[in-house]
């Protein structure tokens, strides 16, 4: 009997982690446009119909019947599962995939309290326990137990889409732009926090990296993984360099993606993000 890691598509994960997983897409909807998160639509095309569109997409949560495809495979397989889905606190389909966990052994559903990287590195941690040979029990326990240590902290380019969003004011919006703001964000309790702000992505990626060192330094023997907003990498690029100390520790090649649609619509193009383990 093997165990399989189960996800949705807003985790997001490097090539070599998503190939190992099984994903549960969700839905995005730009007014009256549905698309598959990751089938009809990929983070390419979502991004260029992001900046050319006047309204913010939406994100509907995976149902219960989106899982038992899924658990139907496992249960005739005879193996056993871990879900990780996107925290509680931000959609429904951590609550759905229990409700369809109910009518199966061996399936076992963890709230991964984060998404995005946040979510993505708690997978790759899961895989390395899996190779461990960790059972699907003792897998979801030690993701219940290692989660409250997931940190994301992120640096805005644009305060444009937390307008949009309703998230700021029109005033606040266009004076940080006049004065090239750039907001440093986390994600906690599945809201989006402001930690500070900074003139200019210099002042911005220092700012990060001290809010990086506020949370405890970065775990190198869990995963890290850098993202970025948008279609191209060339601001998490400079980042990196700006803050080469930070990954002096670092014991390989830092892992880079592109961020989804569930925090991409809300921070815009141009953001960059770090996800990390604090240490203990």
């Amino acid at each position: 009997m093997s165990v399989k890691i189960i996800v949705d598509s807003t985790s997001d994960l490097i090539p070599a982690v998503k190939e190992r997983v099984e994903v549960v897409p969700l839905t995005i909807r730009f007014d009256d446009e549905e698309f598959i998160d990751g089938v009809t639509i990929n983070h390419k095309m979502f991004y260029e119909k992001l900046i050319e569109s006047d309204v913010i997409p939406t994100t509907s949560q995976a149902t219960p019947s989106a899982f038992v495809p899924y658990f139907d495979r496992i249960k005739e397989d005879g193996d056993s599962a871990v879900v990780i889905a996107l925290s509680s606190k931000l959609s429904g389909t951590y609550q759905s995939a229990c409700i369809a966990a109910q009518d199966y052994d061996n399936v076992y559903v963890v709230d991964s309290g984060n998404v995005a990287i946040g979510a993505g590195i708690l997978v790759e941690y899961a895989l390395s326990l899996l190779d461990k040979g960790l059972s699907a029990k003792e897998i979801a326990d030690e993701l219940n137990e290692k989660k409250e240590s997931v940190i994301i902290v992120a640096m805005l380019d644009t305060l444009e889409y937390l307008k949009k969003g309703g998230r700021i004011s029109a005033a606040v919006a266009f004076a940080g732009g006049v004065l090239n703001i750039k907001p440093v964000v986390s994600v906690e309790n599945g809201e989006i926090k402001m930690l500070g702000k900074a003139r200019g992505s210099k002042q911005g990626n220092n700012l990060l990296v001290q809010e990086i060192e506020k949370a405890g330094g970065v775990d190198f023997d869990k995963p890290v993984l850098l993202g970025y907003t948008g279609l191209n990498d060339t601001l998490l690029q400079k980042y990196v360099e700006d803050s080469k100390q930070l990954w002096a520790h670092a014991k390989s090649a830092l892992n880079t993606t592109v961020i989804g649609s569930t925090i991409g619509t809300h921070v815009g193009p141009g953001a960059v993000a770090v996800a990390f383990f604090k240490k203990n």
